[in-house]
């Protein structure tokens, strides 16, 4: 079937060519978009009512058709909504019109000039005096109501989704209008956008397993950057006060509801400042985006109502784990935490100290729904944090829970070189002893601090998590437009005619 229509659009291609009608003109003059449209005339028409001298030019991709014969009504779907024509063979010409008859299907993209006018059922239409086809579609449209139900075939063919389904676009809207407010936020707040190296030569920043690729003109292998923390410091190091990234980072780990290779990340770095004032703005950039979108503070998340209104709960990850599995990470025995773990069916193939506190706190996370700080991560998972100023077991670190995700990672920053010398040496032993996520000893840092860096305050925030919430989308790969999928061939061949390379 869909080869038969794809030969006959192909068809209805060539014949409009020996015509002398271009299917892919290289420019239309589009004045108003289907929002403006409504926005301008639909207070002031009433049913029925026509304003044929306001003359309108728009353009979209036609998702239905209504023939009637001697008339038709169809609606045109643009970036921010739909909008339906109506064209009429006495009104366009009996040539025009059966060029639209026979020529444009669902799917296609055109250009429409005419009137507006309100139908008998009170729907804002145009009146069509003229069109253009601007895109002929070789492919028709999913199925009419349904649209794509395969998450796997929505994934990889995002483009179609967006077409067809509404809600899709909007989610994506609404991402890109979200990090345009972080954006401003930040830059009220006189913090400067900049930029950091995507390939590197040491990854740091977080405990995660790189992507390796290779630079012939070195002849060295680099990596994709796990994080852009490192190099956001050296910005502070050198002179900035106030800096953020907003941009991709690549953690070579598996596929989940809440994880993905390729991700994106706000990271934000604060001279002078600590963990405590990091929290705070954390709080109102939190609250400000989310106010922004909905209006309110309450946002209803898979059936739960997530309440974002400051100030959030705080916890400390000591005694929330010691509260729920009955184990002090600070106090008891390895042999006790991996006892509780065992217990729990966990097992932990690195048996190290950080790994088992990590371990411990994954089988209580879920338990934390409402916006919590949980605060004093022990030293052992903390390699880039300040020690707590009163307890140096533990360090000046947060996390920001919500319904059981680490949105957001937070810490008074290690500045002192000596200490994070120590700190990296720690997690060189760990990759020697095979673990892949464990940092690695990043010396030009370290020159870094030894020229000095002011007491600063840093965050990172999972874009798409955070997005995840504001969209009510169960998965990550619901927010990212093209996610990663497990590759396949094309479902059929794509057969133009000549040799394909």
């Amino acid at each position: 079937m869909l080869e038969e229509i794809k030969k006959q659009r192909l068809k209805e291609i060539e014949a409009l060519r020996e015509m002398g009608v271009n299917p892919y003109p290289y420019k239309y003059n589009k004045d108003l978009s289907s929002a403006e449209i409504k926005e301008k005339y639909d207070p002031i028409l009433k049913a029925g009512e026509v304003l044929e001298d306001e003359k309108i030019s728009t353009a979209g991709r036609i998702m239905s058709i209504r023939d009637h014969g001697k008339s038709a009504f169809f609606h045109l779907k643009d970036q921010d909504g739909r909008i339906q024509a109506y064209v009429r063979k006495n009104s366009l010409g009996p040539e025009k019109y059966e060029l639209f008859k026979k020529f444009v299907n669902v799917g296609d993209i055109v250009g429409i000039r005419g009137f507006p006018f309100k139908s008998k059922t009170g729907e804002l239409t145009i009146f069509v005096e003229d069109f253009e086809i601007l895109s002929k579609a070789i492919r028709p449209l999913p199925e009419k109501w349904h649209g794509l139900k395969d998450k796997e075939v929505i994934y990889r063919q995002r483009y179609v989704d967006m077409i067809a389904n509404d809600e899709s676009l909007n989610r994506f809207k609404t991402r890109y209008k979200i990090m345009r407010m972080i954006k401003e936020f930040l830059n009220d707040r006189g913090f400067i956008e900049v930029e950091t190296p995507t390939l590197v030569y040491v990854t740091g920043g977080a405990e995660a397993r790189p992507f390796v690729t290779h630079l012939n003109v070195f002849d060295i292998d680099m990596y994709l950057r796990i994080a852009t923390e490192l190099y956001l410091k050296r910005y502070i190091v050198g002179g900035f006060e106030r800096v953020y990234e907003i941009g991709k980072v690549f953690r070579n780990e598996g596929i989940s509801y809440k994880h993905s290779p390729e991700f994106t990340s706000l990271e934000l770095y604060w001279a002078y400042a600590d963990y405590e004032d990091i929290m705070r703005l954390t709080e109102e950039l939190i609250e400000f985006v989310v106010k922004e979108t909905f209006g309110t503070t309450k946002v209803n998340y898979q059936g739960v109502e997530i309440d974002f209104s400051r100030p959030f709960r705080r916890i400390k990850m000591r005694d929330f784990i010691k509260e729920k599995l009955g184990v002090d990470i600070l106090e008891d025995p390895d042999e006790k935490m991996l006892e509780v773990l065992k217990e729990n069916g966990v097992e932990v193939p690195i048996k190290s100290r950080g790994h088992l506190i990590n371990k411990l706190w994954d089988l209580v996370e879920e338990e934390v729904i409402q916006p919590t700080f949980l605060l004093e991560h022990p030293v052992e998972i903390s390699p880039l944090a300040k020690r707590h100023r009163k307890d140096p077991r533990v360090t000046e670190r947060f996390e920001l829970i919500i319904y059981g995700r680490e949105i957001a990672n937070a810490f008074s920053e290690l500045n002192d070189p000596v200490d994070q010398y120590q700190r990296f040496l720690e997690q060189t032993k760990l990759r020697e002893a095979g673990d892949e996520e464990a940092q690695m000893m990043d010396k030009d840092f370290i020159r870094a601090l030894e020229y000095g860096m002011p007491p600063t305050g840093g965050l990172g925030i999972g874009i798409d998590r955070l997005v995840m919430f504001l969209t009510d989308s169960q998965t990550i790969r619901d927010v990212i437009a093209f996610p990663l999928v497990n590759p396949k061939s094309l479902d059929e061949e794509i057969d133009y005619g000549g040799e394909e390379e």
